[in-house]
């Protein structure tokens, strides 16, 4: 049974960070939907870029996903930190024990923020850590504590979405074929 994952969009959300780990985990043949954490499928990224979401947060409610991804983007983090929907989204992702996977300043605005990190470890851009003190900052580009996956930024969006991937499959062989083919040699499972 494949994997299905989630990645929660808001205006202003980093489109690199969400394009990159949509597109490993596809190739890795996991599910991804993508959910528009607004009234409209229609988003505007960080860079003003216009993309559709595959459907609205509120109407994937009752659905679990194995994991959840949280792209960065100042805007976009801001927007879904406020949002209500999307913190109990999270909580009862991360209350089943599935992979909460922020990006950037994902983990200390929307986590940090709503008191979602739970004292584990994680990393987040530049010094936004400064201002959580739910959680423990490690300078890292990649973290895992528990369930908890959190990545430094866009500069390891390719890391971060290859070590949700092997987390989610298990699959070394067909993960690094990957790594290797649109990476090459710098992640290993």
């Amino acid at each position: 049974m494949s994997k299905t994952v989630a990645v929660l969009l808001a205006k202003g959300f980093e489109e690199a960070e969400a394009i990159i780990v949509i597109d490993v985990l596809r190739r890795l043949e996991i599910e991804v939907e993508t959910l528009s954490c607004h009234d409209r499928l229609e988003l505007a990224s960080y860079h003003q870029i216009r993309m559709f979401a595959d459907a609205l947060l509120e109407n994937r409610q009752d659905k679990r996903y194995d994991a959840v991804v949280i792209p960065g983007g100042l805007e976009g983090t801001v927007n879904l930190a406020a949002n209500p929907m999307v913190t109990e989204f999270i909580r009862r992702h991360d209350e089943a024990g599935k992979w909460i996977c922020p990006l950037c300043s994902a983990a200390a605005r929307v986590l940090g923020g709503n008191n979602l990190l739970h004292g584990r470890r994680y990393v987040c851009s530049g010094d936004l850590h400064q201002t959580v003190s739910d959680g423990q900052f490690v300078d890292e580009k990649v973290v895992e504590d528990g369930n908890l996956l959190s990545g430094k930024g866009l500069g390891v969006a390719f890391d971060f979405a290859f070590s949700l991937a092997y987390r989610l499959t298990g699959e070394k062989q067909k993960t690094d074929f990957q790594v290797e083919h649109i990476y090459y040699d710098y992640w290993r499972a």
